[in-house]
């Protein structure tokens, strides 16, 4: 009997998605929202770098999940967040856009720039609404049927996916069952996964003997600061709270509170971040858990 990790961490998501083109296409497919079988990914035609440098080396630079194009020239910008931010959505715009603006050089012509997706998975809630799916476009206000193509994202809250709902989209829900219900408790994969071939090899990547001793080392670290993060935060949201809401008192309660939870937030973030570029945490792994970009964790003090 097999002991698998979380497909969810950064060390094994990565080799999952990153690793195997058919893997990254089929999960690409089931979950972002094509209208019709021709626009469906063929071929993913190469990885592309998931640090997006700026031409200029004085602005932001950031790095994602997994950056991908396929056959027909579309790029595909993949993050898995463990924990929500306010920020996340803006870091999802600046991804996505900077993956848009650099496929042209200088004198080539609009025409050329080809759509970018953006596949957000949260392992978190960040909305009141009761779908666990939201798709972003840029569209006219007045008149919704009119879209700007080009940029396209979506976010999906695990939390809130329940299978038994969403039972006419199979691929889709197979892979969210894979993402939620594969982690270091399983025992035996469940049979819907291991009866679909590329799912089945997807589960396969997971077991624990496919991995190095340094590799579950920094599976096992990755999992720790998580729960340490989450706690932290947890914290500092109640305290913040109840120091916004003193606060309010004095100078109007919902300007108090919601400065007192930004702050509050805020701080105990810039320090989970510095506890973690202490203890050697790589950069990709602390943005991804906190929500903060390269830049803000290179500038933090190391010692």
């Amino acid at each position: 009997m097999s002991k698998y990790l979380d497909p969810k961490a950064d060390l094994t998501f990565k080799k999952v998605f990153g690793e195997h083109r058919d893997l990254v296409v089929s999960f690409l497919n089931a979950l972002l929202p094509f209208d019709s079988p021709e626009e469906e990914i063929k071929e993913v035609l190469e990885y592309l770098d998931p640090e997006l440098m700026p031409r200029n080396p004085l602005k932001k630079y950031s790095v994602v999940d997994l950056r991908c194009r396929d056959a027909r020239g579309r790029q595909f910008v993949v993050e898995m967040q463990m924990m929500w931010t306010s920020a996340f959505k803006q870091r999802v715009l600046f991804n996505a856009s900077k993956a848009y603006v650099s496929q042209l050089e200088t004198g080539e012509e609009y025409e050329l720039l080809q759509p970018v997706y953006s596949l957000n998975i949260v392992n978190d809630v960040y909305c009141d609404s009761k779908s666990y799916y939201h798709d972003y476009r840029i569209v006219a206000i007045e008149e919704t049927d009119e879209v700007i193509d080009g940029l396209r994202f979506i976010f999906i809250e695990l939390p809130k996916f329940n299978p038994q709902t969403y039972s006419d989209k199979k691929m889709q829900v197979l892979w969210l069952r894979f993402l939620t219900e594969i982690n270091a408790k399983t025992r035996e994969a469940p049979k819907e996964l291991m009866a679909v071939p590329v799912i089945r090899k997807a589960v396969k990547q997971l077991e624990e003997g496919a991995f190095t001793d340094q590799q579950l080392l920094l599976y096992d670290r990755f999992w720790d600061m998580v729960s340490t993060s989450r706690t932290l935060i947890n914290g500092a949201v109640r305290e913040a709270t109840r120091k916004g809401l003193q606060k309010g008192i004095q100078e109007g309660i919902q300007q108090g509170l919601q400065q007192g939870l930004q702050q509050g937030i805020q701080q105990e973030r810039l320090k989970i971040a510095e506890n973690m570029k202490r203890a050697g945490i790589p950069t990709e792994s602390i943005a991804q858990i906190v929500g903060m970009t390269s830049d803000e964790i290179a500038e933090l003090p190391a010692v």
